[in-house]
């Protein structure tokens, strides 16, 4: 949320469009990003006939199926109960950042008493760019998880891409540069043939240099809504590979990268088919700088960002939802 909202007023102020989070103010529309715990300010807003627009992520659900800690599961069911709530009665418009996230809110919660749309998320294609600073290795092949957390409950895919990293070793030299938060007994369980770095939180002035200085992303979450981790990456032109599950599918085009079928049900965190994936993973190491008829693969991957993902396309699809009837 904090990525989006910091894009979006980016985008906002170019404009010269002033940003208030005064719910107070004699404000046109306001947009809230998932939910607010100021529902009677957000009640009297919306009395006032200021429009209120809701962008809506996922849903939490990791908790529903593995043991994630008492703290975790309130806080992810609570969060679920005020998302819902405030789209069923106080939403005069709704967004979903992906048709993923759609299915699955109208799937579990009925559709939208608003009138609802889709605007996928969006990137400064100035600043995620291939071209700047790089460190790319040559004596070894880095994957990359940018994500903003993978700790606890929300570990599986970290594990995942390790054993994929593991399969392509027996060709490849490989590493594993984890940027986000990973809990210390999730680190210890990691035992791998393979390096895996731990970079922590990482500065957002430094994802561009660290996605141009990889050979590939590894999308980690299950059921990822629509992973900013992976448009940023594209931007930069590095190719992206995952498992078919969430909005994956709908951001990474066949020539940008790989995305395989799970091979398993996601749902359940049952785990995927990981030679699938090292199989296809090999094909994006050994083909990304290579030309075809559609250029190389590095190029496609910022090709399909450029055509898809720019911030302005997203804040003029976003100010259509809160300005105008």
């Amino acid at each position: 949320m904090a990525s989006f909202r910091l894009k979006f007023e980016q985008g906002l102020t170019s404009r010269g469009i002033d940003v208030t989070y005064d719910l107070s103010a004699n404000a046109d529309a306001i947009l809230v990003i998932a939910g607010t715990r100021f529902l009677p300010d957000l009640n009297r807003a919306r009395r006032r006939g200021i429009r209120v627009v809701q962008r809506l992520d996922g849903v939490n659900w990791v908790q529903r199926v593995k043991w994630s800690g008492m703290k975790y599961t309130v806080r992810a069911e609570y969060g679920n109960f005020m998302l819902s709530l405030i789209r069923n009665r106080f939403a005069d418009r709704v967004i979903y950042q992906s048709q993923f996230i759609r299915k699955w809110w109208e799937d579990w919660y009925g559709a939208a008493k608003a009138p609802a749309t889709v605007i996928i998320n969006g990137v400064d294609l100035n600043v995620y760019s291939p071209e700047g600073e790089s460190e790319r290795p040559t004596d070894r092949y880095r994957m990359l998880l940018l994500e903003g957390s993978l700790a606890r409950g929300l570990n599986s895919g970290l594990f995942h891409a390790v054993s994929v990293a593991e399969k392509l070793s027996a060709k490849y030299p490989m590493e594993v540069v984890v940027a986000g938060t990973v809990d210390n007994a999730t680190q210890r369980k990691l035992q791998s043939k393979v390096t895996v770095k731990f970079l922590g939180t990482v500065p957002r002035a430094e994802i561009p240099k660290l996605a141009r200085s990889s050979h590939l992303m590894y999308c980690a979450e299950v059921n990822p809504p629509c992973p900013n981790s992976v448009i940023e990456a594209l931007a930069c032109g590095l190719p992206v590979i995952g498992f078919d599950s969430g909005a994956l599918k709908e951001l990474v085009s066949d020539d940008a990268g790989r995305i395989v079928p799970y091979g398993a049900n996601p749902w359940k965190l049952e785990t995927p088919d990981i030679s699938a994936l090292a199989e296809s993973a090999g094909e994006v190491l050994e083909k990304q700088n290579q030309f075809s008829s559609a250029g190389t693969m590095r190029a496609a991957a910022r090709s399909r960002a450029e055509s898809t993902f720019g911030l302005d396309q997203m804040v003029e699809s976003y100010l259509k939802v809160l300005l105008e009837d």
